[in-house]
């Protein structure tokens, strides 16, 4: 699938269309993101600001669709951990942007070239209109190359 079309079914899609999620830019060469949530009123939590729930979800594929799309199919690319600190109270718009590196993609397939899992840290801050750190997000992914005799088949543990 083309990012393009990706991106305009995630904007269709009911978890983010009905939370205010709304991908603005998912570049062709899947390299970069940038996702915003619009303040409504049915994603207020108790006091007013973003519903952590919305925070994290805003956040929740990107990683793991981004690094799958860069490696390509000889690669197996999975969400293994995440975590999410609260920084600020969120108002008003907020944004995420995600930044596929050569760096990150070289040290990968270093890792695994052998046929070894690679496990990976990838945070992304969520930002106010001002710049301000909303929201701390990690996702841990979960890499490696396939194996060609499919009795072999890793499953996410190993």
């Amino acid at each position: 699938m083309k990012a393009a079309s990706l991106r305009h079914l995630f904007n269709l899609w009911p978890p983010f269309l009905f939370t205010g999620i709304h991908v603005r830019t998912l570049s062709a060469d899947w390299r970069h993101a940038r996702v915003e949530l619009r303040m409504r009123p049915w994603n207020r939590n108790y006091v007013g600001t973003h519903f952590g729930g919305s925070l994290f979800a805003m956040t929740d594929p990107f990683w793991m669709i981004m690094v799958m799309e860069c490696l390509g199919r000889e690669y197996i690319v999975w969400d293994k951990a995440a975590g999410i600190e609260f920084v600020k109270p969120g108002r008003g718009t907020v944004h995420a942007e995600f930044r596929v590196t050569d760096a990150l993609l070289d040290e990968i397939r270093s890792a695994t070239a052998g046929g070894a899992k690679f496990l990976h840290w990838c945070p992304v801050d969520v930002t106010n209109a001002q710049g301000e750190v909303v929201a701390r997000v990690r996702k841990q992914l979960y890499v490696r190359r396939k194996r060609t005799d499919p009795a072999q088949a890793p499953g996410i543990a190993d």
